[in-house]
């Protein structure tokens, strides 16, 4: 029997998916996981929907939850947001503090969980990451901002007890192999090496729910 897997989250996830065209997945990790479950482990029954919007932050998912995931009923379920919610502190004046963060982050795993199939058991949530990418850009992301967010992902994954992608600290032992402009251009949005290496460990971490 197929499962319903939903990839929700912003342009990461995205990753130049047509909109014209609802089963396309993209050019990022979403396509490159798909492609290995599908030659690698074809007896993992999977229907695959890529629903990530460029430019989302939580608020923007909270807006249209219900179409964009809860109708598509997933079975097993991957989150991967918040890098724009610090950006837009930096871009546009916009900032979202922690607390609001927080709060709207629980919303949409609260809705997930209680008006899907899916299971915490079955599902993970992705750290935001930033490197500093052009050097002396985007490191004071990090202490000012984006450490507390992903914080709260990681407290959540822990309290709801889903899977964790902790990709910061995934990207800064990357950093020893090659330089941050081999993992993400602009320090946000990765390069082909860079999703890879996300599907990669995205794979380890959930493979005793797509075992099941």
């Amino acid at each position: 029997m197929s499962r319903t897997l939903v990839f929700q989250g912003d342009s990461i996830t995205d990753a130049g998916r047509h909109r014209d065209k609802p089963t396309h997945l993209g050019l990022g990790y979403v396509s490159i996981i798909a492609a290995h479950l599908m030659t690698q482990r074809p007896e993992i029954e999977l229907t695959y929907w890529n629903r990530g919007a460029s430019g989302d932050r939580t608020i923007d998912l909270l807006s249209d939850w219900q179409v964009r995931c809860l109708d598509l009923q997933p079975e097993l379920f991957s989150l991967y947001i918040g890098v724009n919610n610090t950006w837009r502190r930096y871009d546009n004046n916009d900032p979202t503090t922690a607390d609001v963060f927080a709060k709207e982050l629980r919303h949409l795993l609260d809705s997930t969980f209680t008006q899907s199939s899916v299971s915490p058991e079955n599902s993970i949530l992705i750290e935001p990451f930033v490197l500093d990418q052009p050097a002396g850009t985007k490191g004071h992301w990090r202490e000012e901002d984006l450490d507390a967010k992903a914080a709260i992902v990681a407290s959540l994954a822990k309290e709801y007890g889903t899977g964790f992608l902790p990709l910061q600290s995934i990207f800064d032992q990357a950093l020893n192999q090659a330089p941050a402009v081999f993992w993400a251009e602009d320090g946000v949005h990765p390069t082909p090496a860079g999703h890879s290496l996300i599907a990669q460990e995205w794979l380890k971490v959930m493979e005793p729910a797509l075992s099941e």
